[in-house]
Order: structure tokens, then sequence, then C-alpha cells
């Protein structure tokens, strides 16, 4: 067995930013890892307080049930070169399931030696202050974005690994996170309101099932066949180098699904997959917006221009406004502090309100392209980030680390006034936006979550006054759901909300079957805290996953296992009875290509019968073997 690493280096961002001065500049200092923990106990209901549940395993692949060998247990396989994914405990080997191509994972570059810092992917800055010099390891245990690859015959998801491995694991990730690879779950199009929202904006306040639990109160009816078929592949594009290359981001306009590649967007028939245009950018994508306007415009950060060997990355300085519909950039910006161009960590948008954080301080432009606010030099604290959709809200940042104390603003997406403020525990470092209406916020409070998915507690806040409502204690152990939060405030998945309830998935356990694997999706009521009762299983051998509201619905995606082919599924929100929107081919080849997109660490987005999938990076890995896609597209009817 592998010994792990020790902790990584440790070094603090320094900055100021935005908003009204205080005594202390921000000076962070990195949180001590968490001890290991004790093992899942998924079969009990959540308890108040935090344990420290174990880091996840790597999303593993379904496998076909034969009687296993008498051996001892075995390390999962080493990735070849790439962006590595340390890897914790052995887990027992499990029954080989048909061999299919492996999928997405394993790009770049071989980790190197223990405790040694990794190459950021292709084009990425590391952490830290305009020019980004690289701190590997900096801050608490984060959501992997490059994970190791699930194997055919692997034992199941939701094995987890030891929390000091997770340590190592985000000194790995932590550059990627930066600024690329945004994991997230999108509402449709101009049907959905054109909000592509993250799974955590507020999709409805309630609806009446019908007899049969179907979609009376969401605008995604099912259809008379579900049965679907794979629409169009779009190819992983070329990588020339060895690095890794983020091609984050992907939306659905009205007749156009649109999807980042390698320095460029292009527009692709939502049904056939053919090109509409193409739009090339002077560098790759950093990061991209969720969230759509009314008439398809969008944002996204990038770099100005492409990396070199010698000059690996510019800054993600480059703030643009997307058309979707005509595939046009409308306009490009920068801020400056003093003579130095800020580079940026996220983008939001909020109605006609692209806004931008850092540890430099936050920004923000109208859709006109007129600058409403910026980073002031004075100020002692600084947004960090914000969460768009319905409302603005910029988590802000004062004090030093060990003074920290974050403010929880819902902000005039017009003028940047403040409308209510929520001012969390002093010792929280980092926070994610779940949603903006209702506002909920996740954080991992005393580094107690232990397994890197960023949230040990959800906090249900009043916008209007900016009081706690309740606080939601979520164990790691016992549930999915991840946010990254270091840089990237809205990077949330595997989670919901809607009619007035927060939508979890619980951590993957033994099914009915004899080595099957599943999960279900639980509620907790937003107004108490408490589990509203309601439960929706995946079914043996499937794990579920919330995608987004759907009105009062649910929509979720059930990852299948070895011999079928997975599902979309409406889930009413009062009975709680699901109906399958869509259900793809169980065949090896398609079956293949869909679970080589887990739902941790891809983007999906579903629709009026469609389902695309893509990948968050990019490399050169891509390119040597077969059937290796950078997008697919599944549809009924």
């Amino acid at each position: 067995m592998t010994q792990p690493p020790p902790p990584p280096p440790q070094q603090p961002p320094q900055g100021g930013g935005f908003g009204p001065p205080q005594d202390q500049p921000p000076q962070d200092q990195p949180p001590q890892p968490p001890p290991p923990a004790a093992g899942p106990n998924l079969g009990k209901a959540p308890e108040p307080g935090y344990g420290y549940p174990q880091a996840p395993q790597a999303p593993q692949a379904p496998q076909a049930p034969q009687t296993p060998p008498p051996a001892a247990p075995q390390a999962p396989p080493t990735p070849p070169q790439g962006y590595g994914y340390p890897q914790g405990a052995p887990a027992p080997q499990a029954p080989q399931a048909p061999q299919g191509p492996p999928g997405y994972g394993y790009p770049g570059q071989q980790p190197g030696a223990y405790g040694q810092p990794q190459q950021a992917p292709y084009g990425q800055p590391g952490y830290g202050q305009p020019g980004y010099g690289q701190q590997p390891g900096y801050g608490y245990p984060q959501q992997p974005t490059m994970p190791y690859q699930p194997q055919a015959g692997q034992p199941g998801g939701g094995k987890k690994l030891n929390a000091q491995v997770l340590i190592i694991v985000a000194a790995v990730v932590a550059i990627a996170l930066i600024i690329g690879g945004g994991v997230w779950y999108a509402s449709s199009g101009k049907d959905e309101g054109k909000q592509n929202d993250t799974a955590g904006q507020s999709g409805g306040t309630g609806g009446t099932d019908d007899d049969n639990g179907g979609t009376t109160s969401g605008k995604e009816k099912a259809p008379s066949d579900p049965s679907a078929k794979v629409l169009f592949q779009v190819p992983a594009p070329e990588v020339k180098n060895d690095s890794t290359v983020v091609v984050s981001g992907s939306w659905l306009a009205d007749k156009a699904y649109v999807k980042s590649g390698i320095a460029q967007i292009v527009g692709y028939d939502r049904d056939k997959g053919s090109e509409l245009w193409k739009l090339p950018l002077s560098g790759p994508v950093c990061q991209a917006s969720r969230h759509v306007t009314d008439d398809n415009l969008t944002a996204i950060l990038y770099q100005p221009a492409m990396p070199t060997k010698a000059d690996p990355s510019h800054g993600c300085s480059q703030i643009a406004l997307i058309d979707l519909d005509a595939g046009k950039r409308l306009w490009t910006k920068t801020v400056k502090t003093g003579d130095q161009l800020i580079n940026f960590d996220n983008i939001t948008l909020s109605g006609k309100t692209v806004a931008v954080g850092s540890t430099s301080g936050g920004a923000a432009f109208d859709v006109s392209g007129k600058l409403l606010w910026s980073p002031k030099p004075t100020d002692s604290c600084y947004d960090a980030g914000y969460g768009g959709g319905e409302k603005l809200v910029a988590v802000r940042k004062c004090g030093s680390y060990d003074q920290r104390q974050l403010h929880i603003q819902t902000i005039d997406p017009k003028s940047g006034k403040v409308i209510s403020e929520y001012k969390m525990t002093e010792g929280i470092e980092y926070a994610s936006i779940v949603s903006t209406n209702p506002l909920v916020v996740a954080a991992d409070v005393g580094d107690s979550a232990g397994d890197g998915s960023g949230i040990s507690d959800f906090f249900s806040i009043d916008s209007k006054t900016g009081k706690l409502r309740t606080r939601i204690s979520a164990p790691g152990e016992q549930f999915a759901a991840r946010c990254e939060g270091i840089t990237r405030v809205e990077a949330c998945n595997l989670l919901a909300v809607g009619n007035d309830r927060l939508y979890l998935p619980t951590e993957e356990h033994d099914g009915t079957g004899k080595y099957s694997q599943t999960n279900e999706i639980v509620a907790f009521d937003l107004a108490t805290g408490k589990q509203t009762g309601q439960r929706a299983d995946a079914g043996d051998g499937y794990t579920i996953s919330p995608l987004r509201m759907d009105g009062g619905n649910l929509i979720a995606y059930k990852r299948p296992p070895y011999d079928k082919g997975g599902q979309v599924v409406s889930i009413a929100g009062g009975s709680f009875k699901e109906t399958t929107l869509l259900q793809n081919p169980a065949n090896e080849s398609v079956r293949d290509v869909e679970t080589s997109m887990s739902p941790e660490y891809s983007e999906f987005l579903y629709a009026e019968g469609h389902l695309y999938m893509s990948k968050v990076y990019a490399s050169k890995r891509s390119t040597v073997r077969e059937k290796e896609y950078l997008a697919v597209g599944f549809g009924t009817g």
C-alpha cells in the first residue's frame, strides 16, 4: 500500500478589494489538515454536529456480477501520464465487467514525487496574486476536477479516501480549480426562463402532482416513448503537447448546444450536432458563467494569449459577454489595480449584470459594457466571488485568517448597494453560494468535512433581512454533494434547491444485488432544517444525482449499472414519485461513452427530451485513444 505524501506547502494569498474599510487587511494562512476520520455510517439519519467523514473514492464504473476470486485487496491502477488524482486506501477488487475504452481522465503529466507541486493544466495560472505564482496545497481539501478515471470491473463508487490523502489531492487539483473545469448542472433555455442555472437555483415554490406523480408542476413532459438514441458526438479536440487544457462551459440556446473548446466556443445544432458557428478566442477559457439571460447572453473569463512552454499562463484577465444565438463576442473588458491587470477567479451573471471576483476584489459590468464597480485600493475587505441567477450575492472576506469573517451579502446588481448581510462565524475561511433565491450557503465549518467535499453544513438565510433561518448539518460520510468554494463560489454540484427545500443525494452504499451499489435523494426543509421524509431511490445498481429544478419538480440523472443505459427522471415535488423522461441505450459502445462522463466531474444539461454531457478538460491523451469525445448528445423521439 502506497504511503500518503506529507501535507503540501503552505502559502497565503494577499490582497485587498472592493468594500468598506476594515481594521485589518486580509492575510490568509492555510488551515491545518483534519485528522483521519472514522468510516462512513450510511444507514443512520443525519445527526447534529460535524463528523470527520472520509474522502470520496474516485468515481467507479459499474461491474458485472461474477464470483470474485479469493484475493488480497489491491490498490487501484496507477494513472498513466496525467494530471494526477492521488488514491487513498486500496479497495478490494470487484469482479471484472466487460472492458471498454477508459473514459474521462488521465491527461497530461505524470504526478511528481509525493509532496512535489504538480504542473498546472495547460494555460492555467497557479493560485495567488495577479500573476498567480503557483502555491500548491493552499486551502483545505476541495473538489477534484480531474479525477482518477473509473474503470470497468472496479468496485462501485461511494468509497472514500483517507482524509490526509485528500490534503494532497488539494495540492494537485487546486491549480485547475482556480480557473477551470467548472462542474455544474444547468437548466435548459428559453422555455426554462432562460436561466442556464446551477442546480442550486430555485425552481419554483411548489406544484400539484398528478395521479401518476408526473410533471404537471413542471415544463418537462414525459414522452410517449422515453427511449433515447445518440444524436451526435463531438470528437475530443487535438492537444499539441502533453499538457491539459480547460474546456469548461456549456449552454443551451434556442437552436444551439454551445460548448467551449480549446481557445474557442462553438455552437452546434441541438439535434444533429452540425456546427452552426465558431467563435475564436485569443486564449483558453478560464471560467464560464452557468447563467444565461432571456436573450441568450452569457459571460466568460479567458486568457489574452495562448500559453507556451516558456510562458504557461497569461492570467485570466479577459471578461467577455457572448451572444449564444449569433456566436459573437459583444465586448471584452479588463480591470486594473494600479498598473496591473487583475486576474479573476470566478464569473457570474444576474439580470443584466456580469460580476467577477478574486483575491484582489470584485468588479461588475452592465451587459452594455458599462463598469458598475471595481476594487478600491483602500479596502481591507474584498469580494472573493459572487453567486448569480435570480439575485446577486457576494461572499466578502474580512480580517486575517485566524480572525477571518465572511459576510454573505445580497446586493443590488445595478449599484452594488448591500441589501442584506449575514455574518458567518469567525474562522470559517470559505463559503459557497448554493442558491441565491432562496439564499443557501454551504461551508466546511472547522474543516470538519474531511472528505474534500467542501461541505459540513448548509446555511439557509433570509435574503431580505440577512437573518439565519436554519443551519443544516450534512456530514460528508452520509451525503454526496460537493462545493469547491475556495476560488469558485458557485462551483457546487450534486444538489438542488426548490420548493423551499434542499435536495441532497446520499453517499453510495450496498444495493440488494450481490455486488451492486445504489443511493437515494432526500429533502431538507429550509425553514426548519429537518428532513421532510421524502426519498427517491435510485434503484439497484443505479446512483442518482440531482440536476436542477423544473417548476416544483426535481430533474435527476441516474448513472447506470454495467448492463443498462442511464436515465433522466422527473421527481414530483409533493409525492416524490418518479417519471422517466429519457432512457439511454444499453449497448456497450454507447454505455462506454456515457459512463466516461460522470456526474461528479462533467457538465450535464437536460431539456425537452435532450441530454448533453461534456468534459471540462482536454489533453493529448484524448487524441491517442479511440472513442474519446468532448461532448455527446442523446435525444428521444
